[in-house]
């Protein structure tokens, strides 16, 4: 499996013969083999997950099919398009996917592609600000719980969970409660808006020792990662 980090939240994953995008909006694409069916993903409208650019791979790639939150409206739009609501069950192409609410907008992700699942949680977090009442922050807290708890006896090969600095002392709350509820082998921080140093921040965290060596440095947009 090789997996790029295109920038912010996009990731590109090639494995066999598939090819998954999620939420590029910005940052270069590798050259893909046009014989592999290819996935783009966008899991909700806000632009850093979401640009129609993405429609100008169908003039490139034969085999392209689009799995695009409901909440995304667009026009035009090819004629390879799901538009997927959350808590449901998709079979789009070769592959199952399954959608889970977001704590913000749109969906997350959980997709089957041959003997792997891979999991994208677009901007489904755990939320807690500051300026934020107590009824909110409380809020958030129990309806990402309550999404993260679907995902309790699956095997996860891959991750791609925020880790957002913008949250202050509650940056990692969400990624932490993550790896320590769900059986995931690696996870790839995202959502970090360049601010690559939260990676060390969360490795010197006492809180991550217990799954710390699973979680994957990215630190830069291009990045490849080649996995076994």
């Amino acid at each position: 499996m090789k997996i790029t980090y295109l920038d912010h939240s996009g990731f590109a994953v090639e494995y066999k013969k598939y090819v998954l995008i999620f939420d590029w909006y910005k940052g270069k694409l590798p050259e893909f083999d046009s014989e592999k069916e290819i996935y783009v993903f966008s899991s909700h409208s806000h632009y850093d997950h979401f640009d129609r650019k993405i429609f100008e791979l169908e003039n490139i790639y034969p085999n392209v099919r689009y799995v695009l939150s409901a909440d995304i409206t667009e026009k035009p739009v090819p004629s390879k398009v799901w538009f997927v609501i959350a808590d449901k069950e998709y079979r789009i192409g070769n592959l199952k996917v399954q959608t889970l609410h977001s704590t913000d907008a749109g969906v997350a992700f959980l997709v089957y592609v041959d003997d792997r699942i891979i999991y994208h949680a677009g901007d489904l977090n755990w939320w807690h600000w500051e300026e934020e009442s107590e009824y909110y922050n409380e809020q958030m807290r129990m309806d990402y719980q309550k999404e993260i708890h679907k995902l309790k006896n699956i095997r996860i090969d891959v991750a791609f969970v925020p880790l957002d600095p913008r949250q202050e002392e509650q940056y990692y709350w969400g990624l932490d409660y993550f790896m320590k509820h769900t059986d995931t082998k690696l996870v790839f921080p995202m959502h970090m808006w360049g601010h690559y140093e939260v990676y060390e921040k969360l490795m010197n965290n006492p809180q991550a020792e217990s799954y710390k060596e699973h979680v994957m440095h990215v630190k830069v947009p291009g990045q490849v990662f080649e996995l076994p």
